[in-house]
């Protein structure tokens, strides 16, 4: 399907308002993301952004501390009646990370944990990204998908998890199924939205040029739509994580959320501590490492 002014009517009801408070006649901003005079953002604001790194770094590092602190309060205080929660202290956390480290087991978890976790974001957005394009552009599809999408995408992606494992059987199988239907939301969504916005402006100017549908699509449609639907992507990065490790809890003997239980079941509670500080840490870095790669640069 190819684009057409007629797509993108602006009169469309389905069709989202202007972003960033510009009037319907303002002059349109550049796919990729400039200004109207094709300016890129001031040096001054860059100078300000770098120099309020290093209070952040400090504060967050405060933050940490605080935190900490808090944390070998409550266990210290609380664990002596409580020997579960004496074994939570957070001085125990280097000894039981050494033992789980020193078999092999932490890192084998982690690496089968980050494998389902990346197949799963693949199929979302190869399912994801086409259907939302195609929502996006067609105003019969978007009006026809907007009930049963809003419908479907409103149940838990874990309480598919019976239907699954009947479907799917045990294993990796029915978690990547479970990863895939939490993180297809956001990036359809977020693709269709983006597309619904292209000003049909720019559509109208490469149809006056004669652009071909190739044409269309390189120099219209993705550049308009990559900041929009990388955001989507990361977002839907953060659900897939917080889905994996409870998915993993379910018929599977391998994996981060697997690991939790079979700690819990062997009552060695700071090893349980110690894979859920590390799916915190694991979780952190995946959405810094998000940010630096999906963020679009301007230059």
């Amino acid at each position: 399907m190819s684009l057409a002014p007629t797509d993108l009517d602006p009169d469309d009801p389905g069709r989202p308002e202007p972003r960033d408070g510009a009037a319907p006649g303002a002059r349109p901003r550049d796919p990729a993301g400039r200004g109207a005079d094709g300016a890129s953002p001031r040096p001054g604001r860059r100078r300000g952004v770098r120099a309020e790194r290093g209070p952040a770094l400090a504060w967050g590092a405060l933050g940490v501390l605080a935190v900490g602190l808090a944390w070998w309060a409550l266990t210290a205080v609380g664990g002596a009646g409580s020997p579960m929660l004496a074994a939570l202290d957070p001085l125990g956390v280097p000894a039981a990370l050494a033992s789980l480290l020193s078999t092999g087991v932490l890192v084998q978890d982690l690496v089968t944990s980050t494998l389902r976790l990346l197949l799963g974001m693949g199929i979302a957005a190869a399912v994801g990204i086409p259907a939302g394009v195609l929502i996006g552009l067609h105003r019969p599809t978007r009006w026809a998908s907007a009930l049963p999408v809003q419908f479907v995408r409103m149940i838990s992606p874990l309480s598919w998890a019976p239907v699954a494992v009947a479907l799917l059987g045990v294993g990796s199988a029915p978690v990547v199924f479970l990863v895939a239907a939490a993180a297809i939301w956001p990036i359809l969504l977020g693709t269709a939205a983006a597309v619904a916005a292209i000003d049909p402006r720019y559509v109208a100017v490469a149809h006056t040029l004669g652009a071909n549908r190739r044409e269309m699509l390189r120099t219209v449609l993705v550049p308009s739509v990559r900041p929009a639907v990388l955001q989507s992507i990361r977002l839907a990065l953060g659900i897939a994580w917080v889905v994996l490790v409870p998915a993993e809890m379910l018929g599977v003997t391998s994996g981060l959320g697997y690991e939790i239980l079979n700690a819990r079941d062997r009552l060695a509670y700071d090893e349980m501590l110690v894979v859920i500080l590390v799916i915190g840490v694991l979780g952190a870095a995946i959405d810094l490492l998000a940010r630096l790669l999906l963020t679009p640069r301007r230059g």
